[in-house]
């Protein structure tokens, strides 16, 4: 990263700038899924923590949901365990489950809750089984030309989000760090999409943001060319010609499903970009893409 020195006068524009950004987002909540290099990079994991941090202490709650992919396959390799995926979800039997709850709900956590607070916050770490803040079932999936369910294991998706913790945590000076993990009612425990608890839980939080972190600039159009904003019409077109596939499909979804939910906006942005979260809410340019 290039360290520029900042000009005085530079510093104030930058200020002046963000001023009606802050009075905007003071009091909202804003829930940010954390996730692919920005994870990885040290550099972009100490920027993410304090820029948490300056959110909170100009008024903004922030509320992290991360995810933790890359880190769940590298353990299983170390114990000797392959991942096996369908559909892209990874078939989770009880012994994968043991170790993604504790990369997830144990390492990757308290990792960010850690950089948070060395960083000047109060983080708190969660997952969906405090408070039972996640509930969750087992997701049926059917393969490709199968109309037959298959079962992939501890895979779940969400039944309900019990937002009290979250809110409690949020009203104080905490940051709430929350790991994608459900449970059902016989005390099942599921591993979740983490985009998906995000969305979820920036609706029921009555979210002011959703901001998505992706490996990507955002998302692109047959040119290769960010589009900057979307709305569900132009959206819609894009996935039916093919433009919107793979990956970010799932985010799409998840980003709309948030906006027409009562989130005013969700971006999906580039995590590889230093500060890319401040940047989109206390700058006019703005990154990413745009969910309307």
């Amino acid at each position: 990263m290039t360290n520029i020195q900042t000009q005085p006068e530079d510093f104030a524009r930058v200020l002046t700038e963000a001023l009606p950004y802050i009075r905007r987002y003071q009091g909202k909540t804003v829930v940010i899924k954390y996730g692919g290099n920005a994870m990885v990079d040290e550099t972009l994991k100490n920027g993410f923590a304090r820029d948490v941090v300056l959110m909170k202490l100009v008024g903004i709650n922030p509320v992290v949901v991360h995810g933790g992919g890359p880190q769940i396959s590298e353990l299983l390799d170390r114990v000797g365990k392959t991942s096996e995926f369908i559909n892209g979800l990874r078939v989770t039997d009880s012994e994968t489950m043991d170790i993604v709850e504790m990369v997830l709900g144990g390492a990757v956590n308290k990792e960010i809750v850690n950089l948070i607070n060395k960083n000047g916050g109060y983080a708190v770490g969660l997952t969906g089984k405090d408070g039972g803040l996640i509930k969750a079932r087992q997701l049926k999936v059917c393969a490709d030309g199968n109309e037959t369910p298959i079962d992939i294991g501890h895979v779940g998706e969400i039944v309900d989000i019990d937002s009290r913790l979250v809110e409690v945590l949020e009203s104080h000076r905490f940051i709430p760090v929350i790991a994608p993990i459900g449970v059902d009612e016989s005390g099942q425990t599921f591993n979740i999409n983490a985009d998906s608890v995000a969305g979820e839980i920036a609706i029921k939080l009555g979210a002011q943001r959703l901001m998505l972190l992706t490996n990507t600039p955002g998302v692109l159009d047959a040119q290769g060319e960010l589009i900057r904003e979307l709305d569900q019409q132009a959206t819609t077109d894009l996935i039916d010609r093919g433009v919107i596939a793979g990956g970010m499909l799932p985010k799409i979804e998840c980003a709309l499903h948030a906006v027409s939910n009562g989130v005013q906006a969700a971006t999906i942005l580039d995590g590889r970009t230093e500060h890319v979260t401040l940047l989109e809410i206390f700058s006019d340019k703005g990154n990413g893409t745009m969910i309307r």
